[in-house]
Parts: C-alpha cells; structure tokens; sequence
C-alpha cells in the first residue's frame, strides 16, 4: 500500500493534534482540523490504511488513533524535511536574541547556559556539546599562583578556547615556581595529543618539576586529555511527562559519560535529525532526541539537542533548536564578542 499525499496530510494531522493533548484523535476531531472539507468515514479509511501500514496504533477498540514509533519516524524524514521546517518566526528570533546577549562568551559556560536556556524556552530537556575538532589541542599554558597552596593552570586551546584547573601543592607555591611550570608545559606540552601524551613524556615531566610540583603537571595533563564536553540541562521537565518520565534514570546514566552522551546527541547529518527512544540502547518507549550540529569556525563543530515525549510539537520546536544551535555556534566562533566591539 502506498503512501499517497492524502495519507501523508491525515499522519501529519494526527501527529498534531495528538502533541496538543496526548489524547487518541477521532475522525470527527480531524475532519474539523481539515475544516470538512474531507468527510469522516474518508478519514476513517485512511487511518485504517495507516493503522495496516504500522503508522499508526489505536489504544482501544472504540478509541481514536496514536502515531506509532514508525509513524513518528516516516513523519520525522519525510514530512518535516521541507524548505520551511526552520523557519522562526520574529519574535521569537528577537528573545533568542536576548538570551545569547546575557550569556558568557567562554565555551564551558555559553555551552551549558545556552542549554539551560533552550529547555526553559521548549519546556523539554535540552543538550549541548562544546566545539570539538580532530585536531584539537592546546596551544599554550599559564600557571598562576591562587593562594600560597594552589595553582591555577590556563590552557588556550587551538580554537582560542580556555580550559582551567586548580592543583593543590601542600608546600606551598612561589610566583617563581609558576613561571617555571609555564615554561616547562610550554616546551613539552603545547601542541600534543592525547594520544601522545605516554607514560614516558609524563614522566619526563614530573622528574623536571619534581615531585613537590607533579599536581601541577598532573592537572595540565588533564586539561591535554580534555575532550569536549556535552551538558544536560532541564531534565525536570521530563519527570513532568507522564510518558517519559520513566526513562529518566536510564537517561541520566547515559548522560553521566562524555562518550555515552555525545553518541547520543549527535546529528546523523548536517540537517535536524531524530532518534526515537525504541531505537535507543537501552531503549526508552516515547523519548525522542531531536539534534542539529552547529559551527564554531576553524573546523570546529558542536551538537545541540532536544529531548522530549516523541508527541513532542515538531513543527514549533525544531525551528527553534535550529535557530538556538546557529547562535550557539556564533558565540563559540566569537562573532558575537566582535559585533560588541
């Protein structure tokens, strides 16, 4: 069986309406929605065709209809893909706008507030990832004495971002002992990977700082390893959902890794993308994690992301991820500082 225009206006339709509610819709329901102009027992056809093609499910036997996990996914790759399924309107625009104004350029601080942000704005759980790059690394390290125990180290990465740490060295740390830590880190440390980072440069290191300094060196180490970082912000709003909220825990665990995270929000393509909850390992019925990738210039990319009941409203929340995640990605490449300026 086909899936003609007709049948793709009635899914769209019940995709829809079902978001305003979450309540099963009726042929009478939808012929209002298409102002009468397609009689009841013609939409009633339609939704058993659809019901036969695994698009849509109904609950109860007397009950109305419910997109399917496979009828969310044909409306998510088929009917949301046009050239004006981002398109925002201005108003909103201009509170966006606004967020990103009041929010701090540094990249660990814009990633998580522009995350906050978005799921205050949707009411949905929302992710965000700092830049990240195959190439990445850092390019050069201060050590700055914080107290008479402890050493802040500042590494700028290649994209011009800043990392920090705090070390704690018990015997105490002197202007002239940060200056040479500097050096030491500037000689050996700038321009190296992660992968290269062994055992042999790391022992190197310690035995030219010695051992009364070797936090210091452990930290800068850290900050080499640091790979990027994704956060997750508003996850209250999904224990608001009934029909989510169960999947919570299992969310949260995933989020409780870098590695687990980023897999999880990361856009299968260039345009907004999708995963549906019964896709995921471990699966989570009725979630859906919407994605859209952004650029923060010199070859650096970075992920936003929704997450949500999959009768989340599509049509108004991905035009606003898409816009949300484009201001990110200025931010990060810091055309919003040079506008200021």
């Amino acid at each position: 069986m086909a899936m003609d225009a007709r049948k793709q206006r009635v899914l769209e339709a019940i995709v829809a309406l079902y978001a305003l509610d979450g309540e099963p819709v009726g042929s009478g329901l939808l012929a209002n929605y298409f102002d009468m102009a397609v009689s009841s027992a013609t939409l009633r056809n339609e939704m058993a065709a659809l019901t036969r093609l695994g698009l849509l499910e109904q609950p109860h036997t007397s009950a109305g209809r419910v997109p399917s996990a496979k009828g969310y996914r044909y409306y998510l790759d088929h009917l949301l893909q046009g050239p004006n399924a981002t398109v925002l309107g201005e108003e909103d625009r201009q509170r966006i706008d606004a967020l990103f104004d009041a929010m701090d350029a540094e990249p660990e601080k814009l990633a998580p507030a522009a995350a906050r942000a978005l799921a205050d704005y949707t009411g949905c759980a929302a992710a965000a990832s700092t830049p990240r790059a195959d190439d990445l690394c850092i390019a050069h390290f201060e050590v700055v004495q914080v107290g008479r125990y402890s050493a802040a180290v500042l590494a700028v990465t290649s994209a011009g971002g800043v990392r920090t740490r705090v070390a704690r060295v018990d015997t105490g740390l002197s202007r002239s002992d940060a200056a040479q830590l500097a050096q030491l880190l500037n000689r050996n440390l700038t321009f190296v990977s992660p992968e290269d980072l062994n055992a042999t440069l790391s022992a190197k290191l310690r035995v030219a700082a010695g051992a009364r300094l070797a936090p210091v060196i452990a930290a800068a180490e850290a900050l080499v390893r640091t790979g990027p970082q994704v956060y997750l912000e508003g996850a209250q709003y999904l224990a608001q959902k009934t029909d989510v909220r169960q999947n919570l825990g299992a969310l949260l665990e995933l989020f409780s890794d870098n590695r687990t995270a980023m897999e999880l929000i990361e856009p299968g393509s260039s345009r907004v993308t999708a995963k549906l909850g019964e896709d995921l390992e471990p699966a989570m019925p009725n979630l859906c994690v919407v994605s859209k990738r952004y650029l923060a210039g010199g070859g650096l990319t970075g992920t936003m992301a929704l997450i949500g009941s999959s009768r989340m409203a599509f049509s108004r929340l991905i035009p606003i991820l898409n816009y949300f995640a484009g201001k990110l990605g200025e931010g990060m490449s810091g055309k919003r500082q040079e506008e200021q300026t």
